[in-house]
């Protein structure tokens, strides 16, 4: 048993979790960052230099990170982003087609690739990104293969790291190719509703999902009901991970929780955009809602209990054996 201390109980999946629905084709279109991780005993003052302890370069970007994590679990998977003609851009489109996912859709642009300064002092971090080639993902940058491939997937997946116009156009294109669509909304922001009523599947975290609703909640009594007004008001399903406390989505009006099993936390790092990938793959599967939401809490416990945001991605059989048993 995997084991965390702030989690308890066994995730328990059917036996014939891992194996099934493997011609799944998801298009994820998002953005793709190298992240620099500089580990540093305190932040320099202005024009102050210190020196750090370590530096690690690792491939992120929330686009990224959710196609690694929905290709490892088997699905088929289109990559539709823009890096830079640099070595980031190299690192990163090495990296996806190392997992198999398609990459014809990357552009490769003169600005450079986007990354992430993260600044590591203690159990604390603080960040900067700089989109760079992530903001040049416009709705005219988009070729007919990218279309296509949208056209042509079970399930398209986005997140909030790319222009927003872009967001409205792909989740509009998928949405009347009878094409099942999944949002992230992170980082959060003010959504239309037009751009709303293309979504099937809303997935915030807590604070992303108080921000778009416009109030907080203190009880899971409240969320129910904020969650029940929310899909009154758009017509999708929405899913609100809760962090240690896994998920939380709505049955018949009543609220359900899937909760996570145990595990030693090592890096929480792309814990929700695994959880993205893998109910992608359980949707793109045709599986039913509860099943693809415990499929997703099961494979994001298992991304942290390794260092790194795709590197910790599990693989379908680890998902598998991992919480299939005591």
């Amino acid at each position: 048993m995997l084991h965390n201390p702030h989690v308890g109980g066994t995730l328990r999946l059917p036996e014939n979790e891992a194996g099934d629905g493997m011609d799944r084709k998801v298009t994820v279109a998002g953005s793709l960052n190298m992240d620099l991780i500089t580990r540093t005993p305190r932040l320099p003052r202005i024009g102050e230099t210190i020196l750090g302890e370590t530096i690690d370069y690792l491939p992120g970007g929330k686009g990224a990170n959710q196609a690694v994590a929905a290709a490892r679990l088997g699905c088929r998977v289109e990559m539709i982003g823009a890096v830079g003609k640099d070595a980031f851009g190299d690192a990163l489109l090495a990296g996806l087609q190392s997992d198999g996912i398609g990459t014809n859709s990357v552009r490769r642009t003169n600005t450079p690739t986007g990354i992430a300064n993260i600044f590591s002092i203690g159990g604390d971090n603080c960040i900067t990104v700089v989109p760079g080639a992530n903001g040049t993902v416009t709705p005219g940058s988009l070729d007919e293969r990218a279309m296509a491939a949208i056209r042509g997937s079970d399930v398209v997946l986005m997140q909030l790291e790319i222009p927003i116009g872009t967001v409205s156009h792909v989740l509009s294109e998928a949405k009347s190719s009878g094409v099942v669509t999944i949002l992230n909304p992170a980082p959060a922001q003010a959504l239309s509703g037009s751009l709303l009523a293309c979504v099937d599947y809303l997935t915030p975290n807590e604070t992303e999902f108080e921000l778009l609703a416009g109030r907080g909640f203190t009880s899971d009594a409240e969320l129910a009901l904020l969650m029940s007004e929310w899909e009154g008001l758009h017509g999708h399903t929405l899913i609100v991970t809760l962090g240690d406390r896994g998920c939380a989505y709505l049955e018949d009006g009543a609220l359900r929780l899937i909760a996570p099993p145990s595990v030693d936390v090592v890096d929480t790092t792309g814990a929700g955009d695994c959880f993205n990938g893998a109910l992608a793959a359980g949707i793109a599967g045709g599986w039913p809602l509860d099943r693809s939401l415990r499929y997703a809490v099961a494979a994001s416990s298992l991304a942290v209990t390794k260092f790194g945001a795709q590197a910790g991605m599990p693989r379908m059989e680890e998902v598998h054996s991992g919480h299939g048993a005591d």
